[in-house]
């Protein structure tokens, strides 16, 4: 009887720990890096834009304007940002997952020929509502993650985009991984992977009760130290493709690899949580003796609880009197804003080179003259690149946030 008693315990601990773990916020972050880390399908537009060009028979012109439209839909995120004030991170993520499916499998059997030829405008629309998806996982993850760890924004911000930099180069192993070098069907795979992680963390990405730890700050850069790792070894892999023709098993064993970095979060978030339950549980079955003392050997979070991100006042409330930076503004005030009017500019100004030099690495590479192995790496060496470069600025930011505040006070 005293047996069944206590497997009947071990089973109702390991229930609880598995319902803690699922709803902690750190298991979100950890479902925010991998949605975040399929996200940066716009980066690969120049690695299957030759094969719409010869399919469909476009001109340059007429790839242009595609990339236009696709710059177009990744890049304005006002829709999202709109609907993410009124309704639940689910639902926004959610309608990416659907834009992101419908866009891009759409433009795949225009690719193949399993449709009709499709008008020019057509086509723009469907590349369009594709690359749109990615403001859709951007508002969705983002402003979810900077709400639960608002004093650590800058890292948040940094790491996260780092890894929708780094999306490109990941989708790229995991493709060759899956398809050799079939490049049509690297449309299809990102029509359906972003989809399918998406959906799988629907429920896990939400706004939380907002509870600092002292130990946050460390946590973040060990994931930091994990991306580090998986950038380097995507790097070292990308120059051993370009030297050496991988075949099919090789490339599954590097995607693998890539995977197994990837997943290495989850072993953190694993061991934080785990520490946090035990901590819960040791208070909860202390005496009331024990509990007089003082000092405890842990430092016990309550559990995170959901907390409701609907607004009743975001359009109209004192949109000519912000509140201070730092401080949640409502949708009109951040408009009016002149950070906001400075972030616009350097943004319109700073960004759109880049995206052209981006979209048109592929008919670069052809002009020269390079095969298309040297054309992937180019697009995967840029995406590493991105990753190191948004990573930087969000982590810097945030050292040179925490000195000014202090020196301030």
């Amino acid at each position: 009887m005293a047996k069944l008693t206590e497997n009947g315990g071990y089973k109702a601990n390991m229930l609880g720990f598995s319902i803690h773990f699922l709803m902690s916020k750190w298991f979100m972050v950890f479902a925010s890096l991998l949605i975040m880390s399929m996200a940066g399908a716009t980066y690969l537009f120049s690695l299957y834009s030759n094969e719409i060009k010869s399919s469909l028979g476009y001109d340059q012109t007429t790839l242009n304007l595609l990339s236009f439209f696709k710059d177009l839909g990744g890049n304005v995120g006002m829709i999202s940002g709109f609907i993410n004030e009124v309704t639940p991170p689910w639902v926004v993520l959610l309608m990416g997952a659907i834009m992101n499916f419908f866009g891009y499998f759409m433009v795949w059997l225009a690719v193949i020929g399993r449709i009709a030829k499709p008008p020019v405008w057509k086509m723009c629309f469907y590349i369009c509502i594709g690359a749109s998806s990615q403001t859709f996982a951007n508002t969705g993850v983002l402003v979810t993650c900077v709400k639960n760890f608002p004093e650590s924004r800058g890292i948040v911000l940094g790491l996260l985009k780092g890894f929708v930099g780094l999306s490109g180069a990941i989708i790229t192993q995991l493709y060759h991984a899956f398809y050799g070098n079939d490049v049509k069907s690297l449309v299809l795979l990102i029509g359906w992977l972003p989809c399918v992680v998406s959906c799988f963390f629907l429920r896990t990405v939400r706004v939380m009760k907002v509870d600092k730890q002292a130990n946050e700050l460390r946590i973040f850069y060990k994931l930091l130290f994990i991306s580090l790792g998986l950038a380097g070894f995507i790097m070292v892999v990308i120059v051993v493709q370009n030297k050496v023709s991988f075949t099919r098993l090789e490339y599954a064993g590097s995607a693998v690899v890539v995977l197994i970095l990837l997943f290495a979060p989850l072993i953190l978030v694993f061991k934080e949580e785990f520490t946090l339950w035990k901590c819960k549980q040791q208070v909860l079955h202390d005496t009331p003796q024990v509990n007089v003392v003082t000092e405890t050997p842990c430092s016990v979070q309550p559990e995170p609880e959901e907390i409701s991100d609907l607004k009743p006042n975001i359009w109209f409330s004192n949109v000519f009197k912000p509140p201070p930076r730092g401080e949640d503004y409502t949708i009109l005030q951040a408009i009016f804003s002149l950070d906001f009017l400075i972030l616009f500019t350097t943004t319109t100004f700073g960004v759109g080179g880049t995206l052209t030099a981006i979209d048109n690495l592929g008919q670069i590479g052809k002009a020269l003259g390079y095969p298309s192995t040297s054309i992937t790496t180019f697009v995967s060496l840029l995406s590493i690149w991105n990753y190191l470069g948004r990573v930087v600025s969000g982590f810097v930011s945030e050292i040179f946030y925490q000195n000014t505040s202090s020196l301030v006070r």
